[in-house]
């Protein structure tokens, strides 16, 4: 069954499948309208580039049947404004949405610095390992990745850290995400290091662009 994905700003990603779509982290260094149409939303976690209340609450304004799926942290901040409309998810956790099964992979958001502490992050594993999104963490989940979406650029991380986690997630193609902090200076270094030593096919979309997956 197509499934297409659309590349937005950052971190945010909209998946299409039989006329629905999902957008999974519509933060604020996305598109002001990156959620707009969706029929469902997943938040990884609260950090601003991942949630922005604005972008969700025109999402759901938007469209009365959509809804979000997401962890407490965030649920918190925007279910008294949508009743029955935000679902808590947590790791381990299955659930469908929008037409779409999604698996809820993960707990803590990735070590930016021991004197900082973690919140909680989760990654979204989209119909049997069709896509998966991290969010802000490398977690490996128990289940085959066709399509990674990959966290390229972060406060958190280095190039070794991101090569190694596609040679242990071994997916069968890894397109770049949470690259807004990743100069055009820098991405022919990231794209040639990834794609020569990570083991999987290393592509990147530009914001707005999609490609069957």
């Amino acid at each position: 069954m197509k499934l297409t994905l659309t590349k937005k700003s950052h971190a945010c990603v909209r998946l299409e499948k039989n006329g629905r779509t999902l957008v999974i982290d519509p933060g604020g260094f996305s598109e002001q309208d990156a959620a707009v149409g969706a029929d469902a939303v997943l938040v990884t976690h609260e950090h601003p580039d991942h949630f922005d209340e604005g972008r969700l609450r025109a999402a759901l304004e938007g469209n009365p049947a959509a809804e979000i799926w997401t962890l407490r942290s965030v649920a918190e901040k925007i279910a008294a404004a949508f009743p029955g409309r935000v679902h808590t998810v947590g790791h381990g956790d299955t659930f469908t949405a929008a037409g779409f099964d999604v698996q809820v992979h993960g707990e803590l958001h990735a070590v930016i610095h021991p004197d900082l502490p973690r919140i909680t992050n989760v990654g979204y594993l989209v119909d049997d390992g069709r896509v998966f999104h991290p969010g802000d963490a490398l977690t490996v989940p128990d289940h085959a990745v066709e399509t990674l979406m990959l966290p390229v650029m972060a406060p958190w991380s280095k190039i070794s850290e991101v090569i190694d986690y596609v040679r242990e997630l071994k997916p069968r193609r890894a397109y770049d995400i949470h690259d807004a902090l990743l100069t055009d200076l820098a991405r022919p270094i990231y794209d040639r290091q990834i794609g020569a030593l990570g083991g999987a096919e290393h592509l990147r979309l530009a914001p707005g662009t999609s490609a069957d997956v």
